[in-house]
């Protein structure tokens, strides 16, 4: 059984000042809703920071608000746990830009209406400098670590290269420095299904009953694909047709129901994502992700980012995951050693594609305990 992390607290804090982005714009009136566990110790010498990925929150490892299911992390985030509340004081904060109590486009705008599409473009950078805000507030000059999977390690190497004295040590998980063609691509099929539903109303879908939940269902079906692994699906669906009612076996139906039952999976994972996410902030955040490029913002040179840095690294990718493929990660270590970081780098067997970080792979737990043991 689970055990439930000491101290759950939930938190919003109230920028005073203006966030500058780097669109070049700035946000007035910034709230940052975020998450700790466990006790801050005398020095602050014991904080730990959580990024979470696309469709995550702060809730890394209380029970959702809205669905009312485990924290995505609970079972690596606990007492005696890999990122242990015994020990650590962890913080987990909604990004900029998301739907959980931080400014995003669902948020009013000084003229008391949403942003919707009126929100400004933002960075992954820019997400994290929200961040960095929290940790002002608390009084944190240094993290022990700051640790992400997916976009989450997008927003660690983002933190450990833009404020390079603010963490000891960083750790990256099944992640990139900088999206593919590839991973845009899907993610424009995706943002395409949202502003094809009608109900999408070029964003301005707050307060007008059920928003584009049949395009934010597609866009979660076909990110969600990326997420599993050949091996996987295969393992769990194969060609299974899904049971029928009257006890018969799906036949061709076109589309009309779901005929197999990997298509009767997929569309659950669509429909349920819909009661719990906001389709602009989908839009805002996948974008952002896209124009994720760490070698671009310091040059063209990647080692470059950690030119400062004194933290040391580990970074781990799974040997399923297409979405972000070993490669990738590679490449952040080859980085880090040129720039004469410590960095350790694994490779770990996982039959669950990208969504390995956040499933029982026990190497993992292993990883990660002893990374943040040191």
């Amino acid at each position: 059984m689970a055990t439930a992390p000491h101290n759950p607290t939930s938190s919003v804090l109230d920028l005073t000042a203006p966030l500058p982005l780097d669109g070049g714009q700035v946000l007035t009136g910034v709230r940052v809703a975020y998450e700790t566990y466990g006790a801050l110790n005398a020095d602050k010498s014991n904080a730990l920071m959580i990024f979470h990925a696309l469709t995550g929150d702060q809730c890394v490892a209380s029970p959702h608000p809205v669905t009312g299911k485990p924290g995505w992390w609970l079972r690596m985030v606990g007492p005696g746990k890999p990122i242990d509340t015994d020990r650590f004081f962890v913080i987990c904060a909604n990004v900029l830009g998301g739907c959980y109590g931080t400014t995003g486009p669902a948020s009013l705008a000084d003229d008391g209406e949403p942003y919707a599409m009126r929100f400004p473009v933002i960075t992954i950078r820019d997400m994290v400098r929200a961040q960095v805000a929290v940790l002002d507030a608390l009084g944190i000059e240094q993290l022990h670590a700051v640790v992400g999977g997916s976009m989450g390690g997008m927003q660690a190497l983002s933190f450990a290269a833009n404020w390079p004295l603010r963490t000891r040590a960083a750790l990256i998980v099944a992640s990139t420095a900088r999206h593919s063609a590839q991973n845009i691509a899907f993610h424009e099929v995706g943002r395409q299904a949202i502003m094809a539903d009608p109900k999408w109303k070029g964003g301005d879908y707050y307060g007008a009953g059920k928003g584009p939940d049949s395009g934010l269902a597609v866009a979660r079906m076909a990110a969600h694909i990326t997420y599993l692994s050949e091996e996987g699906m295969h393992d769990k669906f194969g060609r299974k047709l899904q049971d029928r009612p009257d006890g018969t076996k799906g036949a061709k139906t076109f589309g009309f129901d779901a005929d197999f039952q990997v298509e009767s999976y997929l569309r659950h994972q669509g429909l349920s994502f819909t009661d719990r996410f906001d389709a602009n902030s989908y839009l805002y955040i996948t974008r952002a992700m896209d124009y994720f490029d760490l070698a671009e913002e310091h040059g063209g040179r990647l080692a470059d980012a950690f030119a400062r840095t004194q933290a040391r690294f580990a970074v781990v990718s799974f040997d399923t995951d297409w979405l972000y493929p070993t490669a990738e990660s590679r490449t952040i270590a080859h980085a880090l050693n040129a720039a004469g970081a410590p960095v350790s780098f694994v490779e770990l067997s996982a039959p669950f594609g990208h969504d390995s970080f956040l499933l029982d792979v026990p190497a993992l737990d292993r990883v990660i305990a002893g990374f943040l043991g040191q």
